[in-house]
């Protein structure tokens, strides 16, 4: 029997390419997005179910995944929806700020809250969360992003603790820079004239010939298929080779001296 993923934020990016590898693997593919109505390439696939999710929708996200599971069976769930928010603290409005936290903890939260109890009698099932290399590390004028990347990771390795005596399997797929429109359409941000020149300097990370050695969206996505079929209790999958090359400094030099370094390096 063929087995089936449920995507949030499917649209484009890291959740499109994850949709259409599922697919060519031949899984059966419910891709979520925000406005289904323009997305022409992934409706064009056989056994590849397209449907309109907001994750900042508590109410359309329970009453979407109990008519999902009124005719599916699913197997894994992916929580992908998200965007970034950059900028220092002070730039950032509050609704600019409550958005960046109900698309990408509550939205994970609630999603994942809708599907425990279907797994849970299933005995069966895994929740695979993004967060990002800023969920393990803080980084300067990032610190609202980091603080819904931190919080999905430590939601997910509260809940695997919960979920494990029903067979359950939770696991955060953690990337570095990606290139994808993150740093565009999904990018927002704020300025303020008293950290011109920490922006400044934040901002070399995000230019052009960066962002074109950062990972490719497939290459994450095939890491996301690993962690759904190695069938391994593993929590977190690191994602890209910035990705790796930060989160084992962090554990080899600890996390106190790594905040040293970063913040010598960032100190105007």
């Amino acid at each position: 029997m063929k087995k089936t993923i449920f995507i949030t934020g499917a649209s484009s990016g890291l959740g499109k390419a994850t949709a259409k590898l599922f697919h060519e693997n031949g899984w059966n593919v419910i891709a979520t997005m925000r406005k289904p109505e323009n997305e022409t390439e992934l409706t064009a696939l056989e056994n590849l179910k397209v449907m309109p999710l907001d994750v900042t929708d508590s109410l359309q996200i329970k009453e979407t995944i109990n008519q999902i599971l009124e005719t599916e069976n699913v197997d894994v769930v992916l929580n992908n929806a998200g965007y970034g928010l950059i900028g220092p603290l002070e730039s950032l409005s509050e609704d600019q700020i409550n958005n960046q936290l109900q698309t990408n903890l509550f939205g994970v939260i609630n999603v994942t809250k809708a599907f425990v109890p279907y797994f849970r009698e299933r005995k069966s099932g895994t929740f695979i969360n993004i967060t990002s290399t800023f969920g393990l590390l803080g980084f300067p004028t990032c610190s609202i992003y980091n603080a819904s990347k931190f919080a999905v990771d430590g939601f997910s390795e509260g809940l695997a603790y919960e979920l494990a005596q029903f067979g359950i399997k939770v696991k955060v797929v953690a990337p570095g820079g990606m290139q994808t429109d993150f740093a565009g359409r999904s990018l927002q941000g704020g300025l303020h004239e008293a950290y011109k020149d920490l922006i400044a300097k934040v901002s070399e990370g995000y230019s052009e010939e960066q962002i074109a050695n950062y990972t490719k969206a497939e290459t994450v996505a095939a890491i996301i298929y690993n962690a759904a079929t190695d069938d391994k209790n593993q929590l977190r999958y690191i994602a890209g080779n910035d990705a790796n090359e930060l989160y084992n400094e962090r554990l080899s030099i600890t996390p106190e001296n790594q905040f040293q370094k970063m913040r010598s390096q960032f100190l105007m």
